[in-house]
């Protein structure tokens, strides 16, 4: 089952040459979300292969960065004879300021927008095999993030056990994997636990958008397979990302350690890094034990299972 995370902008507020603002796309075998949607998002879609069917937008918070493709998108979405619903979850307070937004250019969608306000802590979406719940980011202005969490998987199934206890090959494998009790061919009964491993754990993806480095971003990415962090400044500029309430690489890494997450993708890059932000990464990894990303426009993550290696 694919998890695959398409990076459409990893800039900061304002647009270079190899870098777009803030845009993510996820697809999750098959269900297309997209969280947030800055200035170029649509022609990203476009250039990296995404294509426009997202199910889902999520808005971390108003910032023109963050938001000013969603017009563009929803016009383009309409000459394409889109007909199903768009829902846009995005935080508390901000849903009138979002339905101006979407009806910016003077028409009314030719399909149905749902706005959905959610606040951190609640569930945005809850689907089938995973939910994406909010989280209370530290910006200056209402701002959230998003963790994509899935459903625990069944154990591994211990098929020689099977077959020495007498099930025979065949659908009876798949009800003791789903949870039901079989019968043996001996007409003992033959209980899932006996034969079934302990639950496997599902994927975890984190996404934060702008923000302070939060210890309580550390509890909510704990054990992460993937942490999206703000990362917009070097330690050169750490006065900087204080005062503007953004986080440098090395903070980033610092949470991420804390979390003990596997990777960590630095995003919000700023234009003061076009030429080269290297150092950005080279400090988070000083902060950090896992596998470190600085990824470009247009990259793409396979995200693996936590126990992929296994």
């Amino acid at each position: 089952m694919s998890l695959r995370v398409t990076f459409l902008g990893t800039g900061g507020a304002v647009p270079t040459t190899e870098r777009a603002p803030s845009a993510l796309f996820v697809n999750r075998e098959g269900d297309r979300l997209l969280f947030d949607c800055g200035e170029g998002t649509q022609r990203g879609m476009m250039q990296h292969g995404t294509g426009f069917g997202i199910d889902h937008l999520f808005v971390s918070h108003l910032h023109g960065d963050h938001v000013l493709g969603i017009p563009g998108l929803v016009q383009t979405l309409g000459f394409n004879d889109r007909a199903a619903p768009l829902t846009i979850h995005c935080p508390p307070g901000t849903a009138g300021d979002l339905h101006d937004l979407v009806h910016a250019v003077g028409h009314d969608p030719a399909f149905r927008i749902r706005i959905d306000e959610v606040a951190p802590g609640e569930v945005a979406l809850d689907a089938d095999g995973y939910e994406v719940r909010a989280f209370e980011t530290a910006h200056r202005t209402k701002s959230q993030g998003y963790v994509l969490k899935e459903d625990d998987r069944p154990g591994r199934f211990d098929r020689p056990r099977a077959e020495e206890l007498g099930v025979p090959v065949g659908p009876k494998f798949g009800r003791l994997h789903a949870g039901e009790s079989v019968e043996a061919e001996d007409g003992s009964v033959v209980e899932p636990d006996q034969v079934v491993g302990p639950p496997r754990p599902g994927r975890k993806f984190v996404y934060t958008a702008d923000t302070r480095p939060r210890e309580e971003t550390a509890a909510v990415a704990a054990d992460a397979d993937l942490l999206v962090h703000d990362a917009t400044f070097s330690d050169a500029m750490a006065d900087r990302a204080r005062d503007t309430a953004h986080s440098t690489g090395r903070e980033a890494g610092s949470i991420a350690e804390r979390a003990d997450a596997k990777r960590l993708a630095l995003v919000h890059i700023s234009s003061r890094y076009a030429a080269d932000a290297s150092p950005i990464r080279r400090e988070a990894r000083e902060a950090f034990s896992g596998e470190c990303l600085l990824p470009d426009d247009g990259d793409l993550i396979e995200v693996p299972f936590p126990d992929a290696d296994e």
